[in-house]
């Protein structure tokens, strides 16, 4: 199955610089294996935000959410789910 992911970023004002550092870098850590794995397709910045458009490919509902709490800034973050079906009139074969 495949969703449509707006993530958008709200750490705390006060949060200990170090802290964010390492929240930071573990998501880029565990982004990057869920994307060499398939499973986080799609990885796009909103220019002006801390914030992305991201297409996950999952086999549930359940899944996607279990992916999603297990990011390190998921705390931080609001998240908006859209599932999306392949088009009719794609010319795509394989954005199912």
């Amino acid at each position: 199955m495949l969703f449509h992911v707006k993530m958008t970023v709200k750490l705390p004002a006060d949060m200990d610089p170090a802290k964010a550092a390492t929240l930071k870098a573990d998501e880029k850590a565990l982004a990057g294996r869920l994307m060499r794995e398939g499973t986080w397709r799609h990885l796009w910045r909103i220019a002006g935000h801390y914030a992305n458009y991201s297409v996950f490919d999952v086999e549930s509902v359940q899944a996607l959410h279990d992916t999603l709490m297990r990011l390190p800034l998921f705390p931080y973050m609001d998240i908006e789910v859209t599932p999306l079906c392949r088009h009719p009139s794609s010319i795509r074969e394989d954005d199912r």
